[in-house]
């Protein structure tokens, strides 16, 4: 039996796809009501799924549960399975479970084991959020917003390639790479191959903010792209923090900041943090850790908080991205207080 672990997490764009594709049951805050199909996908998972080794205290409990998920698990059954890594998983599976039903929504769950930690694999709550930003996305016609939603829960792999700054699904690739497979980089034109590929495709989004254009004598011409994957970044973001705070909001990409009344900002990943506040401090950076930083971002939320909250994205130095959107919910200033 597989031990539950990020890198081994293969059905987290099953979970986005549940997200995006299934009919929810909604509060009247819009969260999400948890239900068997949800809790059914982490058994039929490459984790938990049955093998031909399988016990069969193993194989009883598992059928138990994929025919009623919320059934009582008593200490006895789990002591019974033979394999010590199963009887593990199935620990991880029901103590998420009861933190879920008891929270009673998607979100109150995923916020709860921010703030109360459970010790549980982060591939639970990556789960969480694939579900909910595959839902948050299920409206959207736009192949930009919905690949940079994958940004929220899976590991990137960032290359410069004649000067365009690209970003790719890490698992994928690695994937592809295998099959010496090519890589597509996400255009209007190829949109349409975008959406036939489904969780197969893998499609490189250019978070390129602008591109430099040398015309001679000294002059250089800046033109932002229409379809950088920053701005569709940024409407991801948007949605997500506005799904949670209940409050309109907005998330612009920046090149940078220049503001004398900085007062706040959030990295949204454990690089970005640091290296936002060696800028608040006006610390001289070398250059390779410059490089680092991908973009910042500039929060506004109306009403809410009256000074530009600022972001920042950067990747780690052999050029990965982790992107940890409860950053986003759990470092807002007190006056955008999150529910519960």
């Amino acid at each position: 039996m597989t031990t539950l672990d990020l890198n081994s997490s293969t059905s987290l764009h099953d979970f986005w796809d549940l997200g995006a594709r299934s009919s929810w049951t909604t509060n009247a805050q819009g969260w999400l009501l948890p239900n068997d199909g949800f809790l059914r996908l982490w058994l039929h998972g490459p984790e938990m799924a049955l093998l031909d080794e399988s016990c069969p205290a193993e194989i009883a409990l598992h059928q138990a549960l994929c025919l009623t998920p919320s059934a009582a698990v008593s200490p006895a059954q789990l002591a019974e399975i033979a394999d010590p890594d199963a009887r593990t998983n199935y620990q991880f599976f029901l103590r998420f479970r009861d933190e879920l039903l008891a929270a009673g929504t998607l979100e109150a769950c995923y916020l709860g084991l921010l703030r109360r930690p459970l010790s549980l694999p982060p591939v639970f709550l990556d789960g969480l959020v694939a579900v909910i930003v595959g839902h948050l996305q299920a409206a959207q016609a736009d192949a930009f917003q919905v690949r940079a939603g994958q940004m929220l829960f899976r590991t990137q792999r960032l290359s410069l390639v004649e000067g365009r700054l690209l970003c790719v699904d890490q698992q994928g690739l690695d994937q592809r790479q295998a099959a010496a497979g090519l890589l597509d980089v996400l255009s209007p034109d190829n949109a349409a191959d975008f959406w036939r590929a489904g969780a197969d495709g893998l499609f490189a989004l250019d978070l390129t903010h602008e591109i430099s254009t040398e015309l001679g004598h000294g002059f250089k011409f800046n033109l932002t792209l229409k379809h950088s994957g920053l701005s569709a970044l940024a409407r991801v973001l948007e949605q997500w923090l506005q799904h949670f705070l209940g409050q309109p909001l907005s998330i612009t990409p920046l090149q940078k900041v220049d503001d004398p009344a900085w007062s706040w900002h959030i990295g949204l990943d454990v690089e970005a943090m640091g290296l936002l506040n060696d800028l608040y401090e006006g610390r001289a950076l070398a250059s390779e850790r410059l490089a680092q930083l991908i973009s910042l971002f500039r929060l506004d939320v109306p009403g809410g908080y009256a000074k530009p909250i600022y972001l920042g994205l950067a990747m780690t130095a052999d050029k990965r991205l982790k992107l940890k959107p409860q950053n986003l919910l759990l470092n807002l200033p007190a006056e955008l207080a999150l529910p519960g």
